[in-house]
């Protein structure tokens, strides 16, 4: 909810810039909210993801945790992590930390500014999340190809983000091998690790929920995991032309970054055809709402991840439309509709459960308004980005980059810009029915009669 709310305060300052919105800008500057803005998005989504590990070990091994109180401990240190990283970005930022800025601060590299101390608390974190798994699944009586791709692609999501922390104690000097490697998190991190969790994440409840075979569900991983493995390494190369490299790797990365979503997409496809057929035929389908989230992430992943991938990634358009507005859309929808969505089945799969176990009422109607009010702002949020930045990109092919980046350009556009709000009131609401649907249902449900 913090990180939507900065999202729609944004807004207002991408429109009118010169202006402040309830806050001044000298306290709410621009860039530290951005930074808050992204940085959040990746925080609340990994915790969700932590939840969902949490449920599926002792699902798959059929043992509880041996010490369940190590999961409190997590989370605590992870609350530190959130408040300690945040209250660092914007004093980092603000000038507050001159002395301490990297250590506690705000590092200043666009996307991956956590300052050092938080970043090597949040792979403490990972790490230790990790070996609580483990330590279950280990116990597990069959080898589980999806449930390993689960974990081990968690390992990785840790290890890589660490390509971002070289050398430990400063930044790499040289801007270009820094950028590289900045990269790696941004973009290779995204595209590898965090698909490989998606794909296991997927290929596991569509099974587990009786929606396709363990087989069919095995082969369309492995096949997944092989276009992941090679699309995500050379996917990664669009950003390389403007490190310096030849101008190849906008073709080479544009087409292989947008490869990767089609298998989940089908696969989930031929799940949801499944649930009908045991809708229509009078069974029970206790975990609607989670496996809704899980259909809409595979959907949003393809809409977003590829669709509007391959839009932005074509090489000619990459080469005149990078850094505009017709990124956005990509962006927000991949990020969200990627990742994020798997994270809130996580939380709806984890009180659907305990609803079961305990007894408690359960009701979707809530839900479901939520999932469509969320999912309804995310995709019209694509029409004005998508306007502002076609007109860019044309700005860029007759006049230049430079101009195409110029305030002037956007400024005869600002009414498509107003029309933001539209789409970002219907994201804040939509999450806003979400955290409440998902207090209620978890901390505050009734027993049934």
């Amino acid at each position: 909810m913090v990180q939507l709310f900065l999202g729609g305060y944004l807004a207002h300052l991408y429109t009118e810039p010169s202006k402040d919105f309830i806050i001044s800008q000298e306290i709410l500057p621009f860039n530290v909210l951005r930074s808050m803005h992204t940085q959040l998005a990746i925080l609340w989504v990994a915790v969700g993801w932590l939840v969902g590990g949490l449920l599926i070990a002792p699902w798959v091994a059929n043992k509880d945790h041996k010490y369940p109180w190590l999961v409190d401990v997590l989370w605590s240190a992870l609350l530190v992590v959130a408040v300690g990283s945040m209250i660092g970005l914007y004093m980092g930022a603000t000038g507050q930390m001159r002395e301490t800025w990297f250590w506690l601060g705000n590092e200043g590299r666009e996307l991956i500014n956590l300052a050092r101390v938080w970043d090597i608390g949040l792979v403490i974190g990972l790490v230790f999340w990790f070996l609580l798994i483990i330590s279950l699944i280990r116990k597990s009586a069959t080898n589980n190809p999806i449930v390993s791709t689960i974990i081990w692609s968690a390992f990785a999501i840790a290890t890589l983000y660490m390509a971002g922390m070289m050398p430990v104690h400063k930044i790499i000097p040289n801007y270009t091998v820094d950028d590289y490697y900045r990269w790696w998190v941004i973009h290779l991190w995204v595209e590898l690790t965090f698909e490989l969790f998606a794909a296991g994440v997927i290929a596991f409840f569509t099974v587990s929920l009786g929606l396709i075979s363990h087989k069919t569900a095995v082969r369309v991983m492995f096949f997944e995991l092989f276009l992941i493995s090679l699309s995500g390494t050379l996917g990664v190369g669009h950003h390389y032309f403007w490190q310096g490299l030849d101008e190849y790797w906008i073709a080479i990365g544009g087409i292989f970054s947008a490869l990767e979503p089609l298998p989940l997409a089908l696969m989930i496809i031929e799940a949801m055809k499944n649930q009908r057929e045991k809708l229509y035929a009078g069974e029970e389908f206790h975990f609607g709402i989670p496996f809704m989230w899980i259909a809409g992430s595979a959907i949003m992943n393809w809409i977003g991840a590829g669709f509007f991938g391959m839009v932005i990634n074509t090489p000619t358009i990459s080469y005149y439309s990078h850094g505009t507005y017709l990124i956005m859309p990509h962006g927000h929808i991949a990020l969200l509709g990627a990742f994020g969505y798997i994270s809130l089945a996580f939380l709806y799969m984890t009180s659907c459960a305990n609803a079961l176990a305990n007894n408690y009422v359960w009701n979707e109607k809530l839900s479901k308004i939520g999932f469509w009010v969320l999912t309804i702002g995310a995709l019209l949020y694509a029409i004005p980005t998508y306007i502002v930045g076609i007109h860019q990109s044309e700005v860029a092919m007759e006049s230049g980059y430079f101009f195409a980046r110029m305030r002037d350009t956007v400024e005869g556009l600002k009414g498509w810009l107003w029309v933001r709000t539209l789409p970002d009131g219907m994201m804040i609401l939509g999450g806003l029915i979400v955290f409440y649907d998902l207090a209620q249902k978890t901390f505050f449900a009734k027993k049934t009669n």
